[in-house]
Parts: structure tokens; sequence; C-alpha cells
């Protein structure tokens, strides 16, 4: 059946084969027409009777080996064949048409997925949302999140990451959203990138397509490569100056401000996220009042921006996503000591794990983030990740995050305020019980 193959089971759960086509020329008005919700799954173990089964091809596994046992435990539709993620790309964008709703993309190299959650915090108290859970921002998450979006939905919110150039243009052609902000940017997946200007020019595709199709654009005035990025996206739309700008959509501006008192976010850094929850939530009618009220209820319980008490330690957890940016900023805000129950007086301590996908840039990065501590003569510092082994580190440097927990077991920290800061793919959640 050439590259594409769909099997409808209907009733008497038979597999009939469309005549193949296309995946771009697919009417999905078949599947979607009068329906307030998809059952979508692309795990095998999780497929119930009337849901829709996509079978995946990856690297180290192949959907269309369950094909006959999706079918078999009640799949009333099932898409496999080599063009399987674009296919199901194209029935998220179809879904989404179907629905009609407003959606906020949000991109960015730091705090998108804090602002993702503020953002729903705040709207959440006006709309029934949907937004995107965990961290499925890529391209199969993106659409898994447009798929998981029903009726009864009024707004959803979109994440979107990227780690190449394409990667943004990709994700917004499918989700096509009307309105959405950057965060920031920085050096991250420079690797992917190629460099900074590269970071830039991916990020900046989300104001391309809000550009093009006179989307709402959200821009912290206070950060000038958002700004040349926008009149970069302008301009590459035909608009430049004063009366090409101000026949732009809509482009609302915010400021970074400072970090309102008593939530349960950590950092300095986390102003500008709760600058654009805010700005969000104004402009979609939620007032500043409502939207504060929701914003210091919100509890961070993704290993991000969280302030824990052990026994012996007050440790603060950010622990899911760093880069050079990033880094640096954890490592000010936690050097400034800005929240009141942060104690000051105790001995600081520092865990970092090593920053990836930096490509030509590691050593020099990393080198700088052995500068800033070497600056703020911290109390301990233990590093995880060979990438420390090149720099002048005088600390002591684990290969890995069991090493750590082993070097831990055996010399305990006591009496600290530690900096727990990493990325992912360092897994120092893993020493959280030994601190």
């Amino acid at each position: 059946m050439g590259d594409f193959s769909l099997f409808i089971c209907i009733y008497a759960k038979k597999a009939v084969p469309l005549h193949p086509q296309r995946f771009e020329q697919m009417n999905w008005s078949f599947l979607i027409d009068n329906k307030d919700a998809l059952n979508v799954t692309t795990d095998s173990r999780k497929v119930s009777p009337g849901c829709i089964f996509v079978a995946l091809k990856g690297e180290h596994f192949d959907g269309n080996d369950f094909v006959e046992q999706a079918k078999a435990q009640g799949a009333a539709y099932i898409i496999s064949g080599e063009n399987a993620l674009a296919e199901l790309q194209d029935l998220a964008r179809a879904w989404r048409r179907q629905l009609g709703i407003p959606i906020i993309g949000i991109t960015g190299t730091n705090g998108k997925t804090t602002t993702k959650e503020l953002t729903a915090a705040v709207l959440s108290t006006k709309y029934k949302i949907y937004y995107t859970q965990g961290n499925l921002n890529n391209q199969l998450g993106v659409p898994l999140t447009l798929l998981s979006m029903t009726r009864a939905h009024e707004l959803a919110i979109v994440e979107m990451g990227a780690s190449h150039p394409g990667d943004i243009q990709e994700l917004v052609e499918i989700a096509e959203p009307t309105c959405g902000l950057i965060t920031n940017v920085g050096r991250a997946h420079l690797q992917g990138f190629g460099s900074f200007e590269g970071v830039q020019a991916t990020k900046r595709e989300l104001y391309d397509f809000l550009v093009a199709h006179n989307g709402t654009i959200f821009r912290n005035a206070d950060n000038p490569y958002l700004e040349k990025m926008y009149l970069s996206a302008c301009e590459a739309s035909g608009l430049s100056g004063v009366a090409g700008l101000s026949s732009v959509s809509k482009a609302v501006l915010y400021h970074t401000g400072t970090m309102p008192s008593d939530t349960h976010l950590v950092g300095g850094y986390n102003a500008e996220n709760v600058s654009a929850a805010i700005c969000v939530g104004r402009y979609f009618g939620v007032s500043e009042e409502a939207a504060l009220a929701a914003i210091r209820a919100y509890v961070p319980s993704n290993n991000r921006s969280q302030l824990m008490q052990s026994e012996h330690n007050t440790v603060v957890v950010d622990a899911y996503n760093a880069n050079p940016t990033s880094m640096q900023a954890a490592i000010e805000a936690f050097d400034k000591g800005q929240r009141d129950k942060v104690q000051p007086q105790m001995p600081k301590a520092y865990i970092l794990g090593a920053m990836r996908e930096l490509g030509e840039y590691s050593h020099l990065e990393h080198q700088n983030i052995v500068n800033m501590l070497l600056e703020r003569k911290a109390d301990k510092v233990l590093l995880v990740g060979n990438e420390y082994q090149e720099t002048t580190a005088p600390y002591p440097v684990f290969e890995n995050v069991e090493a750590l927990c082993e070097h831990l077991r055996q010399e305990p920290l006591q009496g600290y305020r530690i900096l727990l800061k990493g990325s992912r793919s360092n897994q120092l959640e893993k020493v959280i019980p030994l601190l």
C-alpha cells in the first residue's frame, strides 16, 4: 500500500485500507465531524475501544508491530506506515481548525514551561482551558496536545520547543496559534542551531507566523533581542516604517517588573515569567488582582524553581533544564538570596550538572560557570559531568549522578543552603533524598 496506510475498524473490527494518498491531501472530516473529543494514543498499551491508535516508528521501537494487537483491543482507527507522524500532525491540525478556539503559542530559551504553567493558572480563573502537559512541546508532543483538546475548552496554551532551525516553523504550522510570546532567547542547543543568531532566527519563526496571520504578539519591552526579532519579522512580511508597523496585528507589550511577594517560585528571574502571565491574562479579561492571586496559589512541582526544606538543608531545586543563560541567572538569583524564606546566614553549596548540546562552545560556557563560582567564593561546589573536567575547576567533578550520590552518602551535607541546577539528562533529582 505504499508509504501511507490508514485502517478503519468499525464494530466488526475488520481492517479496510483506504486508497493510498499523500497525507497533505487527507480529508479528516469523516473522523472528526460531530465529535466532542478524540481519543488518540501512540502507546499500544493504552489502546481502548473506539480510540485512534497511531503506530509510530522510532529508533528503538516500531508501533507497526502492534497494529493487530490494537485492532483486537478495539481500536476504531489505526494510522500506520512511514508517514504516520506526519499524518498525526495533519490530523491534529484538522482537529485544531475544527475547534476554532484561540491558541496561545509559547516558546523561548528559558522559562517557557513556567510561563505556560503561570499563564494557565491565570486564565483558568475565567476560562476552561487546556495546556501542554509536562514537556510535550516537540513534533510529537504538540499534535498530541492539540488532539487532547475538546469542544468544551475555550482557550488553549501550546508550548513549543526547538533544537534545530525550522522546528518552530513546523510547530506553528501544526498548531496555528492566534497569539503567542517568546519568553527570551539565550545560548542553548548551540550544537543544533550553530550560533546564538541561529537561536534567534528559529525562535522568531513564532513571530513570523503571527505577523503573517494577523495574530497577537505579547512581547517583553525590556528585551532588546525580542524587539529586534519582532522588527525583523515585520520586515520579512513586507512591513516597515511607522505606517507599516502600525498595521501589524496586535503587539501587546509588558515589562519585566519585579517578583510579587508570597509566591512559591524561587528566583528573581521568574519576574519576567510572572509579568508575561499577567499580560496575557489582562488581554483576555482577567484582572491583575485575580491574576496575582492565581500566581501566588501556584505551586511548582516539576523540579523548576522549587524551594524545599529538608531535615538538614534548604534546597533550591531547578533541575529540569540548564543552558548558559539559565545557569548564570540561577546562580545570580541564588547568590542574592532574594526570598525571605531563604536564610542568608547559612553556608552556600552549589550542585551543578553539565550543560548539553553546546557543541564547540561547551568548554567556554562551562569555564564561564566555573569562573562565576570562583568569584563568589562558594562554600561548597559539587559538579556533575565530564564537561567540567576540561575546565580549571578546583572543585570535585563527578562523572555521573550515581557517583555524586555515593559521595553524598559518605560525606553528607548538613546546614547548607543548596542550589541544585542542571539539565534533565543529569538526573540530579536523584540526589534530593540525600540532601
